[in-house]
This record gives structure tokens, sequence and C-alpha cells, in this order.
């Protein structure tokens, strides 16, 4: 998922992503401690697809938090 697909998705979905793919992560970390992980580059994509979703959720809360403050 591209980051600028991520930003027109709500929050609350974000946070549901967010946990899904930490969920498949830890998954893909299972299968491969126990040697049935065939496509080693899901680890990758999983790890980025979770940092691009944190990112964009830390802009939204430190967007709100600056309209709070003004």
């Amino acid at each position: 998922m591209k980051a600028s697909e991520i930003r027109e998705v709500s929050t609350q979905e974000l946070v549901t992503k967010l946990d899904d793919a930490r969920q498949e992560l830890m998954n893909l970390r299972f299968q491969m401690a126990m040697g049935g992980l065939k496509d080693y580059t899901r680890l990758r994509i999983t790890r980025k697809n979770i940092a691009r979703l944190s990112t964009i959720l830390a802009e939204r809360e430190a967007l709100a938090t600056e309209k709070g403050e003004a």
C-alpha cells in the first residue's frame, strides 16, 4: 500500500490495518522460525507497511495536537 493510498483512509481503519500488519509480521516470524516460510520478502514488505502506517498515524496525531494547542 502506498502512502498516498494510506492517507485517504480514516484513522480508525489505519489503526485496524496496523494491528493486522503487526499480527501478520508475528505470524511470518513464527513461520520463519519453524522453517516453513518460503517468501522472505514478505517480512520486509510487512515491516515497511507497518512503518508507513505508524508514520501517518503519528502525523495525524501531531496535526491534531497542533490544532488543539493553537
